[in-house]
């Protein structure tokens, strides 16, 4: 069975980080290894500033080292910019980050990510927070 590739935008990291959570199951399901989750450097840089902005610097401390050290994370270079999403285009590093890792989906509440429905190619699958944990 291969597993796949999925890229988590940043809220729903934070969401997945809490213990406290509900949705503590993805953290968990990624430290099993269940999925592959694809970052590059731009979404790394995201991560460390709104974990630590939002919660603190330790914890932002730990979760990126986590990731730069797991099996399971998948690092990507994207050097072409599709621009697809025009409302934030700060959210375009998670766009290209999927279409460049050939990710199953981006997992995210972010509704400037609901325009991805509407295109056909590339076509980046969009799935929330809630949907992706009953995928698990």
């Amino acid at each position: 069975m291969m597993i796949e590739r999925i890229v988590l935008d940043t809220n729903c990291l934070i969401m997945a980080i809490s213990a406290k959570k509900t949705y503590h199951k993805i953290w968990e399901s990624f430290l099993k290894g269940d999925f592959e989750l694809c970052i590059s450097n731009e979404i790394l840089e995201e991560y460390e500033e709104v974990i630590a902005r939002n919660i603190s610097n330790k914890v932002s401390e730990i979760v990126i080292y986590t990731l730069l050290t797991r099996k399971n994370v998948k690092r990507f270079d994207p050097h072409f910019r599709f621009n697809l999403i025009k409302q934030d285009v700060d959210d375009n590093k998670f766009v290209d980050c999927a279409i460049v890792a050939n990710a199953k989906c981006i997992v995210s509440e972010d509704h400037h990510f609901d325009i991805l429905k509407t295109i056909d190619f590339p076509k980046v699958n969009i799935i929330g927070i809630d949907e992706f944990v009953k995928q698990l």
